[in-house]
């Protein structure tokens, strides 16, 4: 791609250059994953559901003020097109609302606070979404799909081969001090599995189209244009990220009504949360009420309650539904995979690939070439949700 080097546009790239430079240190996941998930499970059933967990996080290694001053101290004046310095003005205060999170990470409502600035909370109608998912009978998880059967280790092949639909390499690691089962980290391009989990065959499925098929191949379509911004993050982007990844899970014919129903869960831990229950409340509203096996509904409570109240999980089911609506009205999905962007940004994404800031997206996902669901329940759900 040729570049513009005019003074102007010297400007914009030494902005983004810097952001670049001071963003690099504030991936969120890095530090608001417990570091002691598995003892505090332990001490959790031991003391029959009362005793809630008391989460530790890893040591933050950045000066927070230090930080926020070099953020709002670059010069957007500077940049005379005025949609890309609106842009960049949104990103700023995007990326300083990060910085609050991290730094508040384990103090309580500190944290819950500007976790909801960041990511907000469930609305009514979402909650309303939930419960309707949480109506439907379960599929027969019995089946030979839905056994545990392989180590973090043992799975590791799966995702390798999967990633040999795509011409771009990545590491797999693994952690004990995860809540969740799989991630992809951003900044160092890998895959993190869980290494005491054992992972199912369908599990195995859902992961490599999720983790893969959209959180790596954004990461490395990222990577391809001159602007930085891609890689970090658009403002809002977890909502449209997560979004693309649980519908390429559906794309796949890999999205189960268990899978869903997880979804549905996380919103109601969200909405406990948001309601002010605590922790051992709203995972006895999960394990009691809504029938969920004590494992998932500890895990499901710890990803919304770690670092003081991570509101961050109900957006996995509202980015579905938005992606779908905007799938099923045939727009580009292509647009929104260029990198860590958000849906409500489409309109400047295309603006700077029309000014050759930005390129068209080198990988796309597979699964999207086909619609290959197949269960009509689940298309019946999606078609419904408000």
């Amino acid at each position: 791609m040729m570049i513009d080097t005019t003074v102007n546009t010297k400007k914009l790239f030494e902005i983004d250059q810097r952001i670049d430079k001071l963003v690099k240190k504030i991936e969120l996941l890095r530090y608001v994953n417990p570091v002691n998930i598995e003892e505090e499970k332990t001490k959790f059933f031991s003391s029959k559901y009362l005793t809630d967990p008391n989460f530790v996080y890893p040591e933050r290694d950045f000066d927070k003020f230090k930080l926020h001053s070099e953020f709002f101290a670059l010069p957007l004046e500077d940049i005379e097109d005025q949609k890309i310095r609106d842009l960049y003005e949104d990103i700023i205060y995007f990326y300083s609302g990060l910085i609050q999170c991290i730094e508040t990470i384990g103090e309580g409502n500190r944290f819950y606070y500007n976790s909801l600035r960041s990511f907000g909370s469930p609305t009514e109608d979402d909650v309303e979404n939930a419960k309707f998912i949480l109506h439907f009978e379960d599929e027969d998880t019995s089946s030979e799909a839905f056994k545990p059967k392989y180590t973090s280790k043992e799975s590791e092949q799966f995702f390798i081969d999967y990633g040999k639909n795509y011409d771009f390499d990545f590491s797999i690691t693994h952690s004990r001090k995860m809540s969740a089962i799989a991630m992809v980290l951003n900044s160092t391009r890998s895959l993190v599995l869980k290494e005491n989990y054992k992972y199912s065959d369908n599990e195995l499925a859902i992961l490599t189209n999720h983790e893969i098929g959209v959180h790596m191949v954004t990461t490395m379509n990222a990577l391809e244009h001159p602007l930085k911004i891609f890689s970090h993050g658009f403002p809002g982007n977890e909502e449209t990220q997560e979004g693309l990844a649980v519908f390429s899970e559906y794309m796949s014919g890999n999205l189960t009504l268990k899978r869903l129903k997880e979804l549905a869960y996380r919103v109601m831990a969200v909405n406990g949360l948001a309601k002010g229950y605590s922790f051992s409340k709203t995972f006895r509203s999960l394990h009691n009420t809504f029938d969920l096996n004590r494992e998932d509904a500890f895990y499901i409570t710890a990803r919304a309650y770690r670092g003081g109240g991570f509101t961050k999980d109900y957006l996995y089911l509202t980015g579905l539904k938005k992606i779908y609506n905007y799938y099923k009205e045939g727009k580009d999905l292509g647009i929104l995979l260029t990198g860590k962007v958000t849906l409500e940004y489409a309109s400047q994404i295309e603006y700077l690939i029309q000014q050759k800031y930005a390129v068209s997206s080198k990988y796309l996902t597979n699964s999207y070439n086909k619609n290959n669901n197949t269960n009509e329940t689940i298309n019946f759900i999606l078609d419904n949700l408000k």
